[in-house]
């Protein structure tokens, strides 16, 4: 049986590769533990909520728009029916754990109150700030996935019952929180990246 036939197929295989990977390398550079495991989560997750972020904004809402002005085209059924709702899935779950792998992450590194504190507190490492940042931002945007965006896209998408200029002012919702969150995304990646290097620019 081809693990490439599915996605739970391909997810499972993708693991125990890079298992594989860390054994057969004798370990170089990776420490298979604890913390390892809720980085790795973490990344993996935060790839799909931002990737599928990007999609949106880059691909699917100028796509749309694009089939709306096209008169007498295939019009944006088959993306609304079919890939808006499993994408918003992976998009909100996939969101859910980068906050709370991150959360964790920064728990078992005994740094969270101080992350949010954005290092202002005493004894707060000196970096601290730089995650912190990094945290809040990715909070701001956990709330506008579960408050704003996927509460409007239920709308928009008939899922919940609407009027018409209900799914109006959803649709304006929805798109403001999206590109603020893509705006968001990037400070958001500077300051994750930038803790791993010891600040911003180095």
């Amino acid at each position: 049986m081809n693990p490439l036939n599915s996605v739970n197929g391909t997810i499972i295989g993708g693991i125990v590769l890079a298992i594989v990977i860390a054994f057969f390398t004798g370990g170089v550079g990776i420490n298979l533990n604890e913390f390892s495991l809720i980085i790795w989560i973490h990344a993996m997750a935060g790839i799909t909520w931002i990737g599928l972020l990007y999609y949106f904004n880059f691909v699917q809402v100028p796509a749309l728009a694009e089939a709306a002005s096209d008169e007498g085209g295939p019009g944006g059924a088959g993306i609304t029916k079919y890939v808006a709702p499993r994408a918003l899935w992976w998009f909100r779950w996939g969101a859910a754990l980068t906050w709370i792998t991150g959360a964790a992450y920064l728990g078992r590194l005994g740094i969270f109150g101080d992350a949010f504190m954005l290092g202002l507190n005493s004894g707060a490492p000196a970096n601290a700030y730089v995650i912190g940042i990094g945290a809040w931002l990715g909070t701001i945007m956990l709330f506008n996935v579960w408050v704003l965006i996927w509460p409007n896209q239920k709308k928009i998408l008939g899922i919940v019952e609407a009027s018409a200029e209900e799914i109006g002012k959803a649709r304006r919702v929805a798109f403001l929180a999206s590109r603020t969150n893509t705006l968001l995304s990037i400070p958001m990646l500077m300051s994750m990246v930038g803790y791993g290097h010891a600040g911003y620019f180095l």
